[in-house]
């Protein structure tokens, strides 16, 4: 059974991991090279401001500018290669939720069906991604630095929290339970979330707000759409009402 949840895993990853790679392409895409457009902007103006160098050749800011002109064309050119490596990443990632979602059904004994994961998956998604946006929204191109290992510590421990609280709340019995699932779920944020230093952002407030709510739903659906499809492979495989066992 074991060989039967990795094969479904993989073939719900992949096929909706490429899924949410189009519509990734559609909404978050568009937002990122949006960004980027202005956060270049912000460094172009930055560098002409910038005092020239006594060493540098009086006419080095135009050739600065014809070398921006000049990368122009290549950087379009990368913009095929940028979307296979999203794409690539995104199929990466919808495979491992898959997984997830299948091992932790397996492991607690559920029937795995198509719509049996769902539950789940949105609970993976909660953990991993509604939760710590609460704290850290999702970060465009040109926002406010916030430090990387301070950032990605804060959510791998708000995501564990996270999913340990819903774990003592669904599967626990009694106030204890309960009790302790609440105090999972407010510590991380008790402890409180890494900051920027300023909050200054190169890119509008309206496509920062626009980015992370798009990004919460390719969140939702990169676990959702990959799981229901693997949970309706094992299910074909296994019969719609048979439980997986070992």
């Amino acid at each position: 059974m074991f060989t039967k949840i990795l094969a479904g895993g993989l073939i719900g990853g992949i096929v909706g991991g490429i899924l949410v790679a189009a519509i990734q392409t559609v909404t978050t895409t568009p937002l990122i090279l949006h960004a980027e457009v202005y956060e270049n902007a912000a460094n172009a103006e930055a560098t002409e401001k910038a005092p020239a160098d006594a060493t540098a050749p009086a006419d080095h800011d135009a050739m600065a500018v014809e070398e921006h002109h000049h990368a122009a064309p290549a950087g379009e050119e990368e913009g095929s290669s940028r979307l296979i490596l999203a794409s690539i990443a995104t199929i990466g990632a919808a495979t491992g939720y898959a997984w997830i979602v299948l091992a932790a059904m397996f492991l607690k004994g559920e029937t795995i069906t198509a719509r049996r994961v769902i539950p789940w998956a949105i609970a993976g998604f909660f953990a991993t991604g509604l939760v710590p946006a609460l704290g850290l929204a999702p970060e465009l191109p040109g926002a406010a630095p916030i430090d990387l290992v301070a950032r990605q510590l804060w959510w791998l421990g708000t995501a564990v929290a996270a999913a340990a609280g819903m774990a003592s709340i669904w599967f626990g019995r009694g106030v204890v339970w309960t009790g302790l699932g609440i105090v999972l779920f407010v510590a991380p944020f008790i402890i409180g979330a890494p900051e920027a230093a300023g909050f200054v952002s190169q890119a509008p407030a309206e496509l920062a707000s626009e980015f992370s709510a798009r990004s919460l739903v390719v969140q939702a659906l990169i676990w959702i759409i990959p799981a229901a499809i693997a949970g309706l492979v094992l299910a074909k495989w296994n019969g719609s009402d048979r439980q997986v066992a070992a």
